[in-house]
């Protein structure tokens, strides 16, 4: 048995081609809105061209670029933290669609990804399969509580141990390691030896999200109803976008461990 603790990385984020936007901007008489903001140091990675993504993608709406170019647009927020917090307030979430994260969700339990799973909308998912990675051992994560009752903690260490010696025995009574063994074996049989695997064993996944859905997630899962790994997990969540897009995360305060947002449900 080997004990770990559930981790998140951040490996993707929003890119804005700058060079056609301004493209765009020009053919509608829009580029004042793109010269406004700029401040001599645009990435077009990170989280000012996350901001600039979904600024853009909510003035397209409107025509907003500039007072005048609609005629029932009178007067423009020039302030993108306004402007964005605004778009939260008025729960104009469909915007928020266009930003995408991409996170590795690493030694979470399959406790964690069948109640992860269920959240469909505006989110992609990639987990390792057990079908075709054979388990050799069991990583586990614990909760900090259940890591202080020595008498739990003994009684799963020995629960586990004897998991994984099954898990080794299956491996040699299939003969998996054998050069007879060609690849469709080894999967039909490793498909079979993951059915005595608990679900609390670790694995690890990739879950794509946009903003709209995470700000849906982070609320329900760290809500205090919600399974406790999963409200650790996103708790981590939270604070990587808190610091990747303050201006659409910044709402959010959290309350004994749950994320609560200013503007629900957006």
């Amino acid at each position: 048995m080997k004990r770990v603790e559930p981790e998140v990385f951040l490996i993707a984020r929003p890119a804005v081609d700058y060079d056609e936007m301004s493209r765009y901007l020009k053919a509608v008489s829009g580029q004042a809105w793109l010269s406004r903001s700029e401040d001599g140091d645009r990435e077009p990675v990170g989280s000012r061209a996350t901001a600039d993504l979904l600024e853009f993608a909510g003035r397209l709406c409107y025509r907003s670029w500039e007072p005048g170019l609609n005629p029932n647009v009178r007067r423009v927020r020039a302030n993108q933290d306004d402007y964005l917090r605004n778009l939260l307030k008025q729960a104009h979430g469909s915007v928020l669609e266009h930003a995408n994260f991409t996170f590795v969700l690493h030694n979470v339990s399959r406790v964690l990804t069948h109640e992860l799973v269920r959240h469909r909308a505006g989110t992609a998912v990639s987990q390792e399969s057990m079908r075709f990675v054979r388990l050799t051992e069991l990583p586990f994560p614990f909760p900090e509580w259940a890591e202080g009752d020595e008498e739990l903690m003994a009684r799963s260490a020995e629960f586990l141990e004897e998991s994984e010696r099954f898990q080794q025995w299956l491996s040699e009574h299939f003969d998996l390691d054998s050069d007879d063994r060609d690849f469709g074996y080894r999967k039909h049989r490793t498909s079979f030896m993951r059915r005595f695997a608990p679900d609390g064993v670790a694995t690890g996944l990739v879950w794509t999200a946009n903003v709209r859905a995470i700000r849906h997630v982070l609320e329900a899962r760290t809500a205090p109803g919600a399974e406790e790994e999963i409200r650790l997990v996103f708790d981590k969540v939270g604070r990587v976008m808190r610091a990747e897009a303050p201006a659409l995360f910044g709402d959010f305060e959290v309350r004994d461990g749950a994320w609560v947002p200013g503007w629900s449900k957006v």
